[in-house]
């Protein structure tokens, strides 16, 4: 879940992120914001967690993230984003959202797992919040179904997935085929066997056995997807 997080909301190049709760949730994404080069402060209450994570991330503190002084202390006003990745007790999650408001951190992500977490975290100072769990079901959900091999879905109901070429676009180019205009989605590049992945043109020809990567609103992705293969 912490690499679906990472490859769906990317970074500046080498910003700061503290991560709060190093949990299965926290843990992975710090682990994935590290390999992506940026600099890590992790940060969870309890000694096992910090210990497990000392030597993998940039800092690792056991701390009270709750209280606005001590993350005052750590500079935590000083980090870019803040990820809070605390998911087993509500009322821990909304007060460190609110410590990150009050230190005026400028970007705050909460882990949220209902509805109203998500709402009440949003009133009170987060910036965006997602749904882990949710959203890594959606994504296997169509992965299989077989429609595609690779599928990342954005907030803004924008997709991009990766996928077989439909038979209706075989030894066609776009141009001919006319996919943007016939289903509202644009084919951004094609991966052929043996081939290293190339950036479609209105004149790349597509030939059975390609894989697709395209991009657009999600209902326009998943219907083109559904497209008989042959």
């Amino acid at each position: 879940m912490g690499k679906l997080f990472t490859e769906q909301y990317a970074f500046g190049d080498g910003d700061s992120v503290v991560v709060i709760g190093l949990g299965r949730f926290g843990g992975a994404v710090a682990e994935s914001l590290m390999s992506l080069g940026h600099d890590v402060m992790g940060i969870d209450r309890d000694a096992e967690p910090v210990q497990a994570w000392a030597d993998r991330l940039t800092h690792a503190v056991q701390a009270d993230a709750t209280n606005v002084m001590v993350m005052r202390q750590l500079g935590v006003a000083d980090f870019r984003h803040a990820i809070v990745g605390i998911g087993d007790n509500l009322a821990t999650s909304l007060m460190t959202v609110m410590a990150l408001a009050e230190l005026e951190v400028g970007d705050i992500w909460v882990k949220a797992l209902t509805n109203d977490h998500a709402r009440i975290a949003e009133r009170i100072g987060a910036h965006h919040v997602v749904f882990p769990e949710a959203d890594m079901g959606e994504r296997v959900a169509h992965l299989v179904s077989g429609r595609m091999i690779d599928y990342i879905e954005f907030d803004d109901g924008f997709a991009i997935a990766k996928i077989h070429a439909p038979a209706d676009t075989h030894g066609r180019t776009l141009a001919e085929a006319v996919v943007r205009e016939k289903f509202g989605v644009t084919v951004v590049g094609i991966k052929r066997a043996h081939e290293d992945f190339r950036h479609a043109t209105p004149e790349t020809r597509v030939l059975p056995g390609d894989l697709l990567i395209v991009s657009g609103p999600t209902r326009q992705v998943e219907r083109f997807a559904g497209r008989p293969r042959r």
